[in-house]
């Protein structure tokens, strides 16, 4: 049997004649619990956003405004893609990409933190650019015996980079494509003119039947790999064959390329008005 006391506070008890009581709490209290449950819930439910950019600006954004915030983001991607065409192809932005980007851009980020990101930034890069070059249709027998439809790369694929630090990103197309070519070029701003000067030059005898991967990690004015790939065509090689493998661009240097050479593609992580242009000197530590 209970028994309802009620203590000199007004908050009802009960008593079951044991000796034990048990405190009811009060219709106030019981609201303001089931308030911040709900709350918390609520909290937890919203998807984590850290930052998002939105045209030059970078947004901080709160929990609630992730969605507002990556709409935003798109519609920026969108816009510089519809300026620049569909020669222009960009990773699918994700935390991880997101977090590399920002490793590799800040001052204080030691230099093995920087190699290590940008290696791993190279790899995604590379990976995706297999992806857009041509593969053919294929049948393979298992160990089982079965009978198993593949597909494998057509020949004549080769890497050109451009020196130097188009070098950081060789050993990148060497993980993923063990026995494939790789030319380089030298190209570097005449003191007199200030206009980007080939010095030096080294492809596959037959580079005028392969599909290059053109590797520059950083597109800030475009000049350099203009002059690239103008060395490139008078060895005859298309444009359209080529597809320019690159960690960080400019809207103004994917642009001009495009303009350039309206055939060629353009895979990188970002487009951003400012470049990361100490890339070459942290990654190799001339800084």
């Amino acid at each position: 049997m209970y028994t309802v006391f009620y203590s000199m506070d007004k908050d009802p008890y009960f008593d079951n004649s044991l000796g034990t009581k048990f405190r009811m709490p009060c219709h106030n209290q019981q609201q303001l619990n089931n308030n911040e449950s709900q709350d918390h819930a609520a909290m937890n439910s919203t998807k984590q956003v850290r930052f998002a950019s939105c045209g030059n600006t970078v947004l901080s954004v709160s929990n609630r405004d992730a969605e507002v915030a990556e709409t935003c983001e798109s519609a920026f991607k969108s816009d510089i893609q519809k300026q620049i065409g569909p020669q222009l192809k960009l990773l699918p932005l994700n935390d991880q990409i997101r977090e590399l980007q920002t490793i590799i851009r800040d001052k204080s980020t030691s230099r093995g933190d920087f190699v290590f990101c940008a290696d791993r930034l190279i790899r995604l890069v590379v990976e995706e650019g297999l992806n857009q070059l041509p593969y053919s249709e294929c049948t393979v027998t298992t160990p089982t015996g079965h009978k198993y439809d593949g597909v494998k790369f057509e020949k004549g694929n080769c890497g050109v980079s451009i020196m130097r630090s188009g070098e950081a990103m060789e050993q990148g197309l060497r993980d993923c494509c063990r026995s494939i070519r790789i030319g380089k070029i030298l190209i570097q701003s005449d003191e007199d003119t200030q206009k980007a000067k080939v010095f030096y030059a080294k492809f596959p005898p037959d580079i005028n039947r392969r599909k290059v991967l053109l590797m520059y990690p950083i597109l800030s004015t475009g000049n350099t790999v203009i002059e690239a790939v103008r060395v490139l065509t008078e060895h005859g090689l298309q444009a359209k064959h080529i597809i320019l493998l690159s960690l960080f661009s400019t809207p103004h240097g994917a642009k001009s390329i495009v303009e350039e050479f309206p055939d060629i593609t353009i895979l990188t992580t970002e487009v951003h008005p400012v470049a990361p242009t100490h890339f070459g000197q942290r990654y190799f530590g001339t800084d």
